[in-house]
């Protein structure tokens, strides 16, 4: 399987949309060195942040995946009498890292690799899946470029494609209507407008940016400029220290007036990032606690709380590595290409509800969510304000 050229033209997107900086780091637990695998077990290497820049999404992940398995097992670790020897390894959001684990991993015969929240490393581990045959599913890295790169290589959490096409589904009908992008002028800015191009363009859209200097402080003239371009709808893709300044002049200079503005809703620890804003965006969600209100949730809440931490954005990501590990080796043992199979077309109930492994390019079809912010006892909490069905929000399939 291939990727087209306008699924690979939005794989500048790493970690996902939300249009802040990332949350600090609250560590990692769990780290071990793997025993050889037996008869009765089964390697399964977890190439995950403890540490780095993403460390708190990996945290997330690490936390989602303890519930998972536990929930996909029936908390016995075992699947069919096979023990799962899950073993964890920090790729502190180096790719060249991940790789180096990976193939030490892989020389140890693992047959399962899953995890990272960097794109980049998907990318560099989806090759080594494929090179090695073994099974590797990807964790919360959004890119869309691992969609149908090969046979070997499957995903736990949703892609860049889902994100802006749940930020289409605030207006009615998008053709004719015109969509302004406003982002940074670099790879995350211009890989945020190649997805909205390639998604919302090809549903009527017109679609025009207004790109700011990485380096910029004063935010006021490209507030006015996208005033100026009277958008039926504003999508902003920002990450970083000047998040707060611009949303702060957006306010300003009256752009909610003009038109919805839509931005990805990060991790818990971005709610309080917007300012005097944060009633009047709407957001794209990929998840917040609470969001689905199905049993599987309750119980993954329930299982993370247990444990002493508080589920977030990525934690369905890890939930979900742990149902599709616990099917694959169900009905695949340990052969590789019968777990892939095993895979391919599953559906299942998840934390977000049903949830359906794409047969033809293994994407992830899922529910995503509409959301907003409300102020509750001097903060901001998420509140839902609409499901968006999976399959209005599945990407393309890939040719």
């Amino acid at each position: 399987m291939k990727a087209t050229k306008k699924f690979l033209m939005a794989a500048a997107l790493t970690a996902g949309l939300a249009a802040t900086s990332c949350a600090p780091s609250p560590g990692g637990e769990g780290d071990a060195a793997g025993a050889a695998g037996g008869a009765e077990s089964i390697n399964v290497g977890i190439v995950y942040s403890k540490t780095g820049p993403l460390a708190a999404y990996g945290e997330a992940y690490y936390e989602g995946l303890q519930a998972g398995i536990d929930y996909a097992t029936e908390g016995t670790g075992e699947v069919n009498g096979t023990k799962l020897n899950l073993t964890y390894h920090d790729d502190g959001g180096d790719p060249d890292k991940a790789v180096t684990v990976a193939k030490d991993l892989i020389g140890q015969d693992y047959k399962i690799l899953a995890g990272t929240v960097v794109s980049g490393i998907a990318l560099k581990l989806s090759e080594q899946a494929e090179q090695n045959k073994v099974l590797y599913i990807s964790g919360p890295a959004a890119t869309d470029a691992i969609q149908g790169i090969n046979d070997y290589t499957f995903r736990s959490g949703r892609q860049s494609l889902q994100d802006v096409a749940t930020a289409g589904s605030f207006v009615d009908d998008l053709n004719g209507k015109k969509i302004v992008v406003f982002a940074q002028d670099n790879a995350f800015g211009q890989g945020n407008l190649a997805a909205v191009e390639a998604v919302l363009g090809a549903q009527g859209a017109t679609v025009e940016k207004v790109l700011v200097p990485e380096d910029a402080t004063e935010f006021t003239p490209f507030a006015r400029q996208l005033i100026d371009a009277k958008p039926d709808l504003v999508f902003v893709a920002w990450a970083g220290a000047t998040s707060g300044s611009m949303w702060e002049a957006l306010d300003q200079q009256g752009a909610f007036d003009a038109a919805p503005i839509v931005t990805g809703l990060g991790d818990a620890a971005t709610f309080g990032a917007y300012g005097a804003a944060s009633d009047k965006i709407s957001f794209l969600n990929h998840y917040f606690p609470g969001a689905s209100g199905n049993e599987v949730e309750k119980e993954m809440i329930a299982a993370v709380e247990e444990a002493g931490a508080k589920p977030d954005l990525f934690t369905p990501d890890g939930f979900v590595a742990g149902q599709m590990i616990v099917r694959a080796v169900e009905e695949g043992g340990n052969d590789v290409d019968a777990m892939v199979t095993a895979l391919e077309g599953y559906t299942f109930e998840g934390p977000k509800g049903e949830t359906t492994v794409r047969a033809s390019d293994h994407a992830l079809v899922q529910d995503m969510y509409q959301a907003k912010l409300v102020e509750q006892g001097g903060s901001w909490a998420p509140e839902l304000v609409d499901v968006v069905p999976a399959e209005e929000v599945a990407p393309p399939e890939a040719q």
